[in-house]
């Protein structure tokens, strides 16, 4: 009778712990076809993303494309490490101005015409061996600048979209949160060639998939109000 209780206690507390705790909601989808939607400014509403690996980074290559009417600052891409919040943003300024910011080492890009309530192409590139970093905005191609030469880009990563990390894993800024979509997020370890950004810009399928993030297959955390919606018919990429 004691191991009958005994056993029936256990079962009551399992269910209130998967009840009052429940699994993480991080999950990994293939989101071709989809859109993370940011409806409204705030200091909340982000998408955690988890890196396909953690290995310290010596280039690295980020595209996406984004639909927005703002004219103020918004980041479109932040990632932090525990040694620095700003190791590798992307960030867009007015409209066709972007800056690329990495360790603290920022490089502006002008001129690189994006279209208000359009979807724009964006890949921005850097590597440690030249320390040179360039954009791609709807496959034109930016002056190439020196960032950060040396060294690399190493420890455990948060990958925030829609806000900008001020500490690593938040400290949130309205006034730079990112509001529209966002869609085809991806992430390599490498520097693509002129070739491969022509062919993600041109929406043609090709084999190279990011391998540090991946829209088809992509382990990601909504946070606050974001939805994940199909791409709107008459807005397609």
């Amino acid at each position: 009778m004691f191991a009958t209780m005994k056993n029936t206690v256990a079962r009551n507390v399992l269910i209130l712990l998967l009840v009052y705790f429940p699994k993480s909601s991080a999950e990994r989808k293939d989101l071709t076809g989809k859109m993370f939607t940011f409806p409204v400014e705030s200091n909340t509403a982000h998408i955690m993303l988890v890196p396909n690996q953690s290995k310290s980074l010596t280039a690295v290559t980020v595209c996406l494309r984004f639909f927005s009417d703002q004219t103020r600052a918004q980041s479109l891409f932040s990632f932090a490490t525990p040694a620095n919040p700003n190791s590798f943003i992307l960030y867009k300024h007015v409209n066709s101005v972007y800056e690329i910011n990495q360790y603290d080492n920022i490089v502006v890009f002008r001129g690189l015409e994006d279209i208000p309530n359009q979807w724009n192409s964006v890949c921005a590139t850097w590597d440690s061996t030249t320390g040179i970093a360039q954009l791609w905005v709807n496959g034109k191609p930016s002056t190439r600048k020196g960032l950060r030469r040396g060294g690399n880009i190493s420890g455990e990563p948060s990958i925030i979209l829609g806000q900008e990390q001020d500490s690593y894993g938040g400290t949130f800024d309205k006034a730079q949160s990112f509001v529209g979509m966002l869609t085809d997020v991806h992430m390599w370890d490498s520097v693509l060639s002129y070739s491969e950004i022509a062919l993600y810009t041109n929406r043609i399928p090709h084999t190279n998939d990011g391998n540090v993030l991946n829209w088809e297959s992509l382990d990601f955390t909504c946070k606050g109000y974001v939805i994940v919606e199909d791409l709107v018919s008459g807005m397609s990429v």
